[in-house]
């Protein structure tokens, strides 16, 4: 996202309401959808057959090595009359089916696999061997019915076998993860396949395999494919982050290590995802559903940010890896319908409908503030197939509208002569003369689909399911034997000790229980609406000369104040608290109470990103809580975000020492009731309620001598989280000279156990961890980290109060790993969402809300009553600790 601390949205009236549609007007859309197909059809099998695919703009078909290399594109092209078996299954659900049986016979007459080229084993897999599969599906089911394909003797099934065994050397890895490319006639191995020496493939590319390899194994009953399929998403599964369950884009075939580290649900890694939860619908296999929902959570725990999809790194997955989305990421809410989970699938669908409403099309990228990163738009269908299934899992007509804005913008802005052809620019409007297979193989199949009832179909479309190519293949093949094959060097493993069967549901959700109310998918829309453009412009309300002064200024405003909260509402400004601590602000024009009330609500939030701009001018490095009681001896040091304000620790060669003490009321939002139990010490407080600035000068005047805040968002961690600044409130902080320090909850659980242990617990803050010698100048420090009574009495009595100031700091490995994490800060206000800024580079900083959450009852605790934040013991977070700094380790090799 944006370095703005909260999300700026300021969102307009809403144009107009959904309708149900006549079944006269499904049926004229239905007849458009096929004679749009029919033109594309038509023109590529006049103009391009027996070539893979046409070029509309000069009404020709590109034959790879005739026309200029376009790079990694032309490894979907093998000579094989791409475009015609990707399209056979559509054919049959638009009911051309005189027409899909001629092109089964053109198919099996002009169609030859054994070509010496140069393929994508990913690109084949779901385009052709997943087009003769579901040829051979609907053949079959036509042949059932009595009327068509009668001749028909599995003819596309043997081909289909015998592409198989051309991929199938691809897999002769010691992973199991395929080569990304096969040579067709001679394989990976030998100077002749020109091929086999790539190390690296995408995640997608790898584990989208199952559905076809699986069904073809079904059919045939020769077991090799889904075997070899099966090896590779176990090994996939095998690798995943184990902290964050989720996989990166890249990883090295050979070795298994991630070469791109960065994870979402676009390019890369979308259909992985999307064939384990299909693996399961279409193969019966309980653990298929299990790894899905495993990284469903994480999913959602990190990449989800409603109506967003932002990419984020494994390791630190609290950490966005870029500000832009790419279009891939669009069949996302038709898979979260597939799972079940409609509200973000609506929420997803509207921000995409609202992009595509801008710019006519999906651009192959956008940033967070929905702008053109990459202007391209190749007809991709990712988006209809989302809108077809939340059609069908919600009934709401709203999505008939949006499959009738999708094929009026094909018409009016790709429509060419020759077919339809790909957007260079969706800015501009210019065409590249390109038509890829997919747009025949899945466009029409899902908006046809989306305007037709059951009574429309030849067949029951309920009993197959859509691979990512939108092939169809038949849930019976569930039953199918699937025969045992053992494979040399096969990790097939359930992994069942990671497994809780408890965890997960096993049943469908009943859509008509998700919505018993009707406007329930227009109530989720309406927020996101205008998000993305101010589609249905007003002009600005009429005030009287002098009216209109702000009720309420960004400076002052506290987020505990009820005063405050009400005048927000007023202004049509409402307050959302996100699962990862940030607060986010929204206006939304129509609720607030006049035109007036709207624009102070518009001016508030000017302040906000004005006020936040400030106090981002200033990024501080992280700062180091070191344990140096007994029995520690400063060997634990935890990374602390610093404060912009208070003492500066960097200026200290010393640092602060002291014991800590968990201040009364815990929140530290008023005057400090155990002052007799703080003076003199560092207090402890939790996050929360007020500004951190109020928190420093109430344990201030109780006489601390330094104060740690720790993060009440239970799970976060200096490991998957960037670093966090604490910001003043808007007012002169000059008065604040005690040093203040935030901790993540994760490390500061090992604080407080430590407290909770030993009572008496001393403390270093200071820029950067002392070395051990310098806390214990001169003296014979502890050999091990318990060691007995007596060594630390002496220790301790032995000890000189202070390092001198020549002594010299060295960090620890998570401190040095610290430093190398960008930085985010905690503001009292809002950060600008970066509208008005040119290329600004994603740092991270300000990815985090104010301090301004709802009260709750920790934050009135006192240290007696204090909650066990893990129910660990020391030994155990330490022994955390220590892991997670592999991670730290890796993460300096990453570069982001």
């Amino acid at each position: 996202m944006p370095s703005a601390l909260f999300l700026l949205m300021l969102l307009a009236a809403l144009c107009s309401m959904g309708r149900a549609m006549s079944k006269d007007e499904k049926q004229k859309l239905r007849t458009q959808v096929v004679e749009m197909f029919d033109h594309a059809y038509q023109n590529y099998m006049d103009h391009a057959y027996p070539a893979d695919e046409l070029m509309p703009l000069t009404c020709r078909g590109r034959v790879r090595g005739l026309e200029p290399s376009r790079g990694d594109v032309d490894d979907a092209l093998g000579k094989f009359s791409l475009t015609l078996i990707d399209t056979l299954d559509t054919l049959v659900v638009l009911n051309k089916t005189a027409e899909f049986e001629a092109a089964v016979r053109r198919v099996l007459s002009d169609v030859r696999l054994d070509n010496d080229i140069v393929v994508s084993v990913f690109e084949t897999n779901i385009r052709v061997l997943g087009g003769l599969l579901g040829g051979h599906s609907m053949a079959v089911m036509l042949k059932e019915e009595g009327q068509h394909m009668q001749w028909y003797q599995d003819e596309l099934l043997h081909m289909a076998k015998d592409l198989g065994v051309r991929l199938l050397p691809a897999f002769n890895t010691s992973s199991g993860l395929p080569y990304p490319r096969v040579n067709l006639k001679y394989g990976v191995r030998g100077p002749e396949t020109r091929t086999g020496t790539e190390t690296d493939t995408c995640t997608a590319c790898a584990g989208t395999i199952i559905l076809e390899f699986a069904a073809l194994s079904r059919f045939t009953g020769d077991p090799v494919f889904e075997a070899h399929a099966r090896r590779a998403l176990d090994f996939l599964w095998e690798k995943r982050q184990r902290n964050s369950n989720l996989v990166g884009t890249t990883i090295n075939i050979h070795s298994g290590e991630w070469v791109r580290r960065d994870s979402g649900v676009g390019a890369g890694i979308d259909s992985y995802y999307e064939y384990l939860l299909k693996a399961y619908v279409l193969l019966g296999d309980d653990q298929f559903l299990q790894r899905f929902n495993i990284h469903y959570a994480s999913i959602m725990k990190y990449i989800s940010q409603p109506p967003l999809l932002l990419d984020v790194h494994i390791h630190k997955p609290l950490l966005p890896a870029r500000t832009w989305m790419d279009s891939l990421l669009a069949f996302f809410p038709g898979l979260q319908v597939l799972k079940g989970d409609i509200r973000p699938a609506i929420e997803t669908h509207e921000m995409l409908y609202q992009v595509t409403k801008k710019h006519n099309f999906l651009p192959e990228a956008f940033t967070t503030d929905f702008r053109v990163h990459w202007a391209q738009h190749p007809l991709r269908p990712e988006f209809a197939e989302s809108t077809y299934f939340l059609y069908k899992a919600t009934g709401d007509p709203y999505y008939l509208e949006a499959g009738r804005t999708i094929m009026d913008n094909l018409n009016r802005f790709a429509r060419v002569p020759c077919g339809f052809a790909a957007m260079k620019d969706v800015r501009t409007g210019s065409h590249e003369d390109r038509m890829d297979s997919f747009f025949l193989a899945e466009m029409f199949k899902y908006l046809f689909l989306l305007f037709a009832d059951s009574e429309d179909l030849t067949f029951d479309v309920e009993g197959y399911i859509f691979t990512t190519e939108a092939h169809l293949l038949p849930l019976t093949l569930s039953t199918a034997p699937r025969a045992p094959s053992s494979l040399p060097n096969a990790t097939i493993s359930r992994s069942d000790e990671e497994l809780d069967d408890s965890n997960f549901d096993w049943t469908c959700p009943n859509t008509r229980l998700l919505f018993p109310d009707p406007a329930f998918p227009q109530n989720l829309r309406e927020p996101i609406r205008s998000v993305v453009d101010k589609s249905c412009p007003r002009p600005p309300p009429y005030r009287e000369p002098g009216m209109g002064a702000p009720p309420l200024r960004a400076q002052d405003f506290m987020s505990n104040n009820p005063e405050h909260l009400e005048l927000l509402r007023r202004m049509g400004v409402s307050l959302i608290h996100l699962k990862d601590g940030r607060v986010q602000l929204v206006q939304h024009a129509t609720q607030a109470v006049s035109p007036i009330a709207a624009e102070d609500g518009v001016r508030f939030m000017q302040e906000m990103m004005e006020l936040s701009s400030q106090q981002q001018k200033e990024q501080l490095p992280p700062r180091a809580v070191q344990i140096v009681s007994e029995p520690y001896f400063g060997r634990v040091v935890l990374t602390a975000g610093p404060a912009q304000f208070g003492a500066d620790l960097s200026k200290s060669s010393t640092g602060v020492r002291g014991f800590v003490a968990v201040a009364e009321p815990y929140s530290g939002c008023s005057e400090i009731s155990n002052g007799d139990q703080i003076r003199g010490r560092i207090a402890l407080l939790q996050r929360g309620q007020c500004m951190f600035a109020e928190k420093a000068r109430h344990v201030q005047n109780a006489g601390a001598i330094g104060a740690i805040v720790v993060d009440d968002n239970e799970g976060s961690s200096s490991d998957t989280a960037p670093l966090f600044q604490m910001a003043g409130d808007g007012r002169n902080t000059d008065d604040v000279a005690l040093p203040l320090l935030f901790l993540f909850h994760k490390e500061g659980s090992i604080l407080l156990e430590a407290l909770k242990e030993y009572r008496q617990v001393e403390v270093l803050l200071s820029d950067k961890a002392r070395d051990r010698a310098a806390i214990f100048k001169g003296k014979a420090l502890p050999g091990s980290l318990f060691e007995s009574s007596a060594d630390v009495q002496r220790a301790e009595e032995e000890r000189q109060s202070e390092p001198s100031e020549d002594d010299q700091s060295q960090p620890t490995a998570s401190q040095e790993a610290a430093d190398a994490a960008p930085a985010q800060t905690e503001a009292d206000d809002v950060k600008p969402d970066a509208e008005d800024k040119k290329e600004r580079p994603d740092t991270g900083a300000g990815d985090q809300s104010a301090d301004q959450r709802p009260a709750t009852d920790a934050g009135d605790q006192s240290a007696d009553q204090r909650p066990d934040a893990t129910g660990q013991s020391t030994d155990e977070l330490l022994a955390d600790w220590r892991d997670d700094l592999e991670a730290f380790r890796q993460m300096e090799k990453d570069e982001l």
